[in-house]
């Protein structure tokens, strides 16, 4: 059994290294590329599809302040927000808003309230005016479909849901928290909890698989990048993938966002009244729901990854065969096969460590144990060499990201068949939200997470 206490070490080493690599990018990095998305031969790239990772740029600045106290990092967050983020507040072409905002504005936002940094009436009325813009222009990319159902769709166009978008979710969350509505023609008040929790139970029902005989390839707790939808009549078409493998395998970060979003917004819902709730099918019930499919994808997560928790990119990736008893053996990233995703494994151990947590605290003390151990099982993996970006010239943290592999946007090193060695600006940021949640638990903190409560 590992004890949350040993890992502070490893990440104390890693917002050490950290500090190195926000400085670094910092300095190097010319605002007029863009985003920074991923490296190439150790440093930061911008790639033009959409600018879904500068928010976490800065709010890896802001997350280094919090574990460490550092002001230096606070002003990088701080300026950075300022002066590039209010586009992401009023972009209505992506599904990202919880990405970029609540990374940067929720982050700094948090921090007032927790009072990690002063409060300042006019700057927390800024952040506010953020957050409830974001979460309310990210509910106005909508589709309905039939059963008074919808979804929010990617910015592949109304027909498309992606399972990313559950992350999306806690942009809507605060937004309603902070007591805000989307307005609708005639001033017709639009619920964000409402659309929050209906698309959940949209990517519940199809992006997510339950053994029960749906398709020819239904495992339980299987993920679909992607579900397509006829916008005619409001009818399910098929699964898809963008960036997996197929629509049959799981691409393993679609599981990980699944994973991680459900877990964190189990703990909002948990905090919201029973009044809040009741027009919706009543507390129990939504959460009953959400702990059944996170927890499908939970098992499937722990099955179907090698004996460290560090998954390969796609469950289904045909290299794989070549591997042969892979899953019982830990994740080797300089195969010559098929690459492992470490950002993947970041993104999904905070979710086990927050599925973990909720189960101790509200249901089952052996199950919430099993989730948790196999969280911080990741994290001890992930916080150490390979994964763990020790040199200094390179500027990413968390080494053996995936990006686009069906594209092949990940860099190859030369006399290598697959990508291996760089870093992602979501992995690298992530890593820096596992550390600090694992941080603050084993420090007897105030718990980590998105939420006003």
């Amino acid at each position: 059994m590992i004890e949350i206490k040993s890992l502070l070490p490893q990440i104390n080493r890693l917002f050490e290294l950290s500090a190195e690599k926000i400085i670094s990018l910092q300095r190097g990095w010319n605002p007029e590329r863009g985003a920074p998305v991923f490296t190439v031969d150790g440093e930061y790239t911008s790639r033009g599809w959409t600018e879904w990772t500068q928010g976490f740029q800065f709010g890896s600045a802001i997350l280094q302040f919090d574990a460490t106290g550092n002001r230096q990092f606070l002003e990088i967050g701080r300026q950075g927000t300022l002066q590039y983020m209010a586009p992401h507040v009023s972009h209505v072409g992506v599904h990202d808003h919880g990405f970029n905002n609540i990374s940067t504005y929720g982050n700094l936002h948090r921090l007032m309230r927790e009072r990690k940094i002063d409060e300042d009436e006019w700057e927390k009325n800024f952040y506010e005016l953020a957050l409830r813009v974001s979460g309310a222009v990210q509910a106005s990319r909508w589709t309905d479909i039939k059963n008074d159902q919808g979804y929010i769709y990617s910015f592949n166009g109304p027909h498309s849901l992606f399972a990313d978008t559950i992350r999306s979710l806690r942009s809507l969350a605060v937004a309603h928290q902070l007591g805000h509505v989307l307005m609708g023609e005639k001033d017709k008040k639009i619920s964000l909890l409402q659309r929050l929790l209906q698309h959940a139970e949209t990517t519940a029902r199809f992006n997510v698989y339950y053994g029960d005989g749906r398709d020819a390839y239904d495992v339980r707790g299987r993920v679909a990048h992607e579900s397509i939808f006829n916008v005619n009549d409001g009818s399910y078409r098929c699964p898809s993938s963008q960036q997996g493998y197929s629509p049959f395998s799981t691409w393993t970060r679609g599981l990980a966002w699944i994973l991680c979003g459900y877990a964190e917004q189990l703990e909002f819902l948990h905090a919201l009244e029973e009044s809040e709730l009741a027009e919706f099918g009543g507390k129990q019930k939504i959460i009953d729901g959400f702990l059944y499919v996170v927890q499908a994808v939970a098992d499937f997560y722990i099955r179907e990854t090698p004996t460290d928790g560090i998954p390969y990119w796609d469950t289904g990736a045909p290299g794989l065969s070549k591997l042969g008893d892979y899953l019982n053996r830990a994740a080797d990233p300089f195969n010559e096969y098929e690459p492992v995703d470490s950002s993947a494994a970041v993104i999904a151990a905070q979710g086990l460590l927050r599925l973990g947590n909720f189960l101790k605290i509200h249901r089952s003390h052996d199950k919430g144990e099993r989730y948790l151990q196999a969280g911080l099982t990741v994290a001890s993996h992930v916080f150490a060499e390979p994964y763990l970006s020790v040199d200094s010239k390179h500027q990413g943290l968390i080494l053996h990201a995936v990006y686009h592999r069906p594209n092949g946007w990940d860099h190859i090193p030369p006399g290598k068949n697959i990508p291996q060695g760089e870093s992602s600006m979501w992995g690298d940021y992530h890593a820096r939200e596992l550390a600090l949640l694992i941080m603050r638990m084993a420090q007897g903190e105030p718990y980590y997470c998105f939420s006003i409560t």
